[in-house]
């Protein structure tokens, strides 16, 4: 809404870092927007200055500014436009309860200023979190065509959030308001440890610095209703007044950092395209199905037969097998002191590690190393049952998956690739067939898509459109904000 800042230079530099098909074009919106201002808000006040906007916006990067009047927007008055209603489940909390209609106004232009412009990409920030919450379930709801990039809440020398209405803050109030981010980033670090907050205590101590506090709320990031903390993100947000001054402010709670599943079939490219999405998001690498393989070359090199699970289950005990990841970025598994990183992708595992993987010794042997792995977070797991049985709470759960024949045709590519040979395409697919029926059936972990996994069918998509998705995916369930913490 102009006053532009260097928290709105952040999301113009973001757009000029954007990857898209079309010649890239930045356009700044400046739009002082009557519909989101309360009776006894400031709309007559609010900071107008066109000409340092259009300065900032072109040192940032922008190839134009549009300030359009509120007749261009509005053409013959509110009255006689067209306006959209926010959910009421998305704006019956925080800045909502005090601000009746905000929200409404903030759909209603921002839809107006979509359709004429028609971009490719909204920026936004994460500061306004509700807002950009509530404007993804609009682009969803009304199927516009339009993708959302959030940028993190840019902070001032003095730790607080960026924001027109700080040019109303005295030095005094300046001074008091350096509490909040303070408190927040306190209650940040404790949360860690604890798991739990004491809202009236942090209540208390803001008001205790001269803050009015108008709300103070532990949430749902996603659903903004109220939620049990513990494992889960949550988002801490508060809004308080510094004078007459109201701002907002917030922090995103974790006891751990985030968590990627990937689940789905044999030769779905589930290793290819996690490997690559775990570099690109400064992701830990977990290839669990190199964990099986590497079990399974174990099994065979001890000439154990693959279906005497009393053998396999002594065996077991003696595994020693390690994970890590080269200085070119690649995987290497290590099974008991051999570095059996090729030797497990060989058409004699693949034929027996659904097998062995079936057994109650070896996937409780692994399920337990790979949580063990996981209780930090920031990780990016593969395998059939990562999101159903290893880490059910993981913030982002994805299905990858592809018909018989792309997968057989994969198999076919990776195996020539690697040097190994002498299967035909057709057997190829009958043992993929036969692979995933043995993974659907099988008694313990079976494969499955979890209820809240999100299912990408890979046909016809390249390796880099699939990475785009999963990438799209996790930017909207995980805010940008935490990724430092990775």
């Amino acid at each position: 809404m102009g006053a532009l800042h260097e928290g709105h230079c952040a999301l113009i530099k973001a757009a000029r870092r954007l990857e898209l098909q079309n010649p890239l074009k930045v356009l700044t919106s400046v739009f002082v927007n009557p519909l989101q201002f309360g009776p006894s808000e400031d709309f007559d006040k609010y900071p107008r200055s066109l000409n340092k906007d259009c300065e900032l916006a072109k040192i940032s990067g922008a190839n134009a500014i549009w300030a359009p009047s509120v007749e261009d927007i509005f053409p013959g008055g509110n009255a006689k436009n067209f306006k959209i209603l926010a959910p009421p489940n998305l704006q019956n909390r925080l800045c909502g309860i005090n601000r009746p209609g905000h929200f409404d106004g903030v759909v209603t232009v921002v839809a107006r200023l979509l359709s004429l412009v028609r971009p490719e990409v909204l920026v936004l920030g994460e500061k306004d979190w509700q807002q950009l919450v509530i404007l993804r379930q609009l682009l969803t709801d009304l199927a516009i065509p339009v993708r959302i990039q959030a940028v993190p809440t840019q902070r001032d020398h003095d730790d607080i959030a960026w924001s027109s209405r700080n040019t109303y803050l005295s030095p005094n109030q300046r001074k008091d308001y350096q509490e909040v981010p303070k408190l927040l980033k306190q209650t940040g670090v404790l949360y860690k440890i604890k798991k739990n907050i004491d809202l009236p205590q942090l209540r208390y101590e803001l008001q205790a610095k001269g803050l009015e506090v108008e709300y103070l709320e532990a949430i749902d990031p996603y659903t903004l209703e109220p939620t049990k903390l513990g494992n889960k993100l949550c988002l801490l947000a508060t809004a308080v007044r510094s004078g007459k001054t109201r701002l907002i402010d917030h922090i995103f709670l974790m006891t751990r950092k985030p968590i990627v599943a990937i689940d789905g079939p044999a030769g779905a490219g589930k290793s290819t395209v996690t490997k690559n999405v775990a570099k690109r998001l400064g992701l830990i690498y977990l290839d669990t199905g190199a964990m099986y393989r590497g079990v399974t070359w174990m099994i065979q090199q001890n000439n154990i037969d693959p279906h005497n699970e009393s053998e396999i289950k002594k065996a077991i005990k003696e595994l020693r097998l390690e994970l890590s990841i080269t200085p070119s970025g690649d995987q290497k598994v290590m099974v008991n002191g051999s570095d059996v990183t090729n030797a497990i992708r060989t058409q004699d595992i693949s034929k027996i590690v659904s097998t062995i993987s079936s057994y109650h010794c070896v996937r409780e042997a692994l399920t337990n190393q790979q949580k063990q792995m996981g209780e930090n977070g920031g990780l990016i797991a593969e395998g059939r049952d990562i999101g159903s049985i290893v880490f059910p709470k993981a913030e982002l759960k994805v299905f990858l998956t592809a018909s018989v024949e792309e997968r057989a045709k994969r198999r076919a590519q990776d195996i020539e690739a690697r040097g190994f040979g002498g299967e035909s395409l057709d057997t190829i697919r009958m043992q993929i067939e036969e692979r995933d029926r043995l993974d659907r059936t099988r008694e313990i972990s079976p494969l499955v898509k979890a209820e809240d996994a999100i299912e990408i069918v890979t046909d016809g998509m390249t390796i880099k459109e699939v990475e785009d998705s999963i990438i799209e995916v996790f930017q909207a369930k995980v805010p940008q904000e935490v990724w430092p913490s990775l």
